[in-house]
């Protein structure tokens, strides 16, 4: 079926010499994956590679057959084109570390609107913003609504923060954060895009980001920790 809608870019890897694999998360139907012949064979093909870079909004005309097989393009061009992302060296590091989650979390073949509202909403947001040194916390942790095992928040007085259960609790067992680490997702889930960036140190940071990516190894069967982090802290150090 013949199917014009949004995607999102969430990888692109090259196919023996000349080919390239580019995986999209869709308006219209979900994850899909498509085909590109020839990519790298003529001047003309090379320019429309710069399309498919990580979480590029893109607007695309395709076949869509039957789940599973690798669709074709007909017609691709930007949706949006980017005036910071690529050119930020801290945006650009964030869209490579959050494609590579987003593409080892995300796995619905369907259509969620408002998950893909929540990635195009999210990445404009980062795009038209100067202070985004909280961007990619917030964005993990919105991330988890969709994913389905977003914080429980009803007891937020208690001391600890558990795991694998995603609660709050009094007592301190072996899957809990410590106080100081549980206060820091506290404050980390009462933010938005638009609060002040400045509270939390750049220490601090690190220490939630490797909570939050501890909590989506937790609740994510097989989620691999992205290659790209160690840019992400090196752009952060």
């Amino acid at each position: 079926m013949q199917i014009k809608t949004k995607a999102i870019v969430l990888s692109a890897i090259k196919y023996q010499e000349k080919s390239l694999i580019v995986k999209c998360f869709t308006q219209s139907d979900g994850l899909k994956s498509y085909f590109i012949a020839s990519a790298f064979s003529s001047k003309k093909s090379n320019q429309k590679i710069a399309y498919f870079q990580p979480l590029n909004l893109l607007e695309i005309e395709a076949n869509h057959k039957k789940k599973g097989t690798l669709e074709h393009f007909k017609e691709v061009k930007l949706a949006y084109n980017y005036q910071s992302i690529n050119t930020d060296i801290v945006k650009s590091a964030m869209v490579f570390f959050l494609s590579e989650v987003v593409n080892n979390s995300v796995f619905e073949e369907e259509k969620n609107e408002n998950l893909f509202s929540f990635l195009e909403t999210s990445l404009l947001w980062l795009d038209a913003n100067d202070s985004v040194s909280n961007f990619h916390l917030i964005f993990l942790l919105e991330l988890t609504k969709f994913l389905g095992f977003y914080p429980q928040i009803q007891e937020t007085d208690f001391a600890y923060f558990e795991m694998i259960d995603g609660v709050f609790s009094p007592f301190q067992g072996t899957s809990c954060l410590n106080a100081n680490e549980t206060n820091l997702l506290k404050k980390a889930l009462r933010l938005r895009y638009d609060d002040n960036q400045k509270v939390f140190a750049g220490t601090e940071r690190q220490i939630l980001l490797k909570i939050l990516l501890d909590y989506y190894t937790i609740h994510l069967d097989g989620f691999k920790k992205p290659k790209s982090l160690d840019v992400l802290k090196e752009v952060f150090s």
